[in-house]
């Protein structure tokens, strides 16, 4: 049994042997788990959700120790991805980042949730940025976000 989108439609593959019941129960399952998936593969689209994924990614990675009290998106940022405060322990995230793949974003809360914990960017703050699996990805993406910027023609 599968499920995989195509465009605006959703493609279900079942056994021909089940009953129309069973059927039902399997492609409402089979559904739920394919929106849940492609609930957790897109960034966040507001505040509301960008602080629950800051959470999810604290639990996750952090050991649910880093704990914001705001997280929301900004469009005041040009020249950095996130900042935090820790003082006040709010996250501000760059709406330059909107569109980007989730697991870039991800990689952004996660630096700025060891912010929390590790205010500088000593070897501690490293170690525990290290604990999500696609750092070195996402850096390297961004980098070339950067530059590519950077060469687009001015004027």
């Amino acid at each position: 049994m599968s499920a995989y989108r195509d465009g605006e439609k959703t493609i279900v593959m079942l056994p021909s042997s089940l009953t129309k019941a069973e059927e039902e129960f399997e492609i409402a399952r089979i559904l739920e788990r394919l929106d849940g998936r492609e609930r957790r593969n897109r960034p966040p689209t507001c505040d509301e959700e960008l602080m629950e994924r800051a959470m999810e990614l604290s639990r996750r990675y952090l050991g649910g120790r880093a704990v914001p009290r705001s997280v929301r998106w900004v469009a005041n940022q040009r020249s950095r991805w996130g900042s935090c405060t820790p003082e006040d322990r709010t996250i501000r995230i760059s709406s330059m980042l909107r569109g980007m793949p989730v697991w870039v974003v991800d990689y952004i809360l996660v630096h700025e949730l060891a912010h929390l914990l590790e205010p500088g960017h000593n070897a501690a703050f490293w170690r525990l940025v290290n604990h999500y699996p696609k750092t070195e990805r996402a850096r390297g993406y961004l980098e070339g976000v950067t530059a590519a910027r950077s060469l687009e023609p001015t004027g």
